[in-house]
């Protein structure tokens, strides 16, 4: 009976011994996978950092050009209101002077 006690004991023990080194290597891979996820979300982290970086360059562009074309656009609005008058009264000048040929 002692002899069946120390085999089942030696088998306990061996498949004690086997499981803790099947258990480190799960957790040896379990941790190459962390840091394999690790890796990846710092790798979209930069590049989602680098989108916003380059957005906000880009918007910033947008508004400067959008500014230039605004204050473009004002000075030439402000040109043909200074414009205007002299164009009115060149034109009624001419209605005037036709109505004139038309009435000798």
């Amino acid at each position: 009976m002692s002899i069946i006690g120390i085999v089942l004991g030696v088998i306990a023990i061996g498949l004690f011994i086997w499981l803790r080194k099947e258990q480190q290597i799960d957790n040896s891979l379990h941790e190459a996978e962390l840091n394999h996820t690790h890796q990846g979300m710092n790798a979209l982290m930069n590049d989602f950092n680098n989108y916003q970086v380059e957005t906000d360059r880009k918007i910033a562009e947008l508004e400067k050009q959008i500014e230039i074309q605004t204050k473009s656009q004002d000075k030439k609005m402000e040109k043909h209101l200074k414009e205007l008058p002299f164009i009115i009264g060149k034109v009624v000048g001419q209605i005037e002077f036709s109505q004139d040929i038309i009435k000798r």
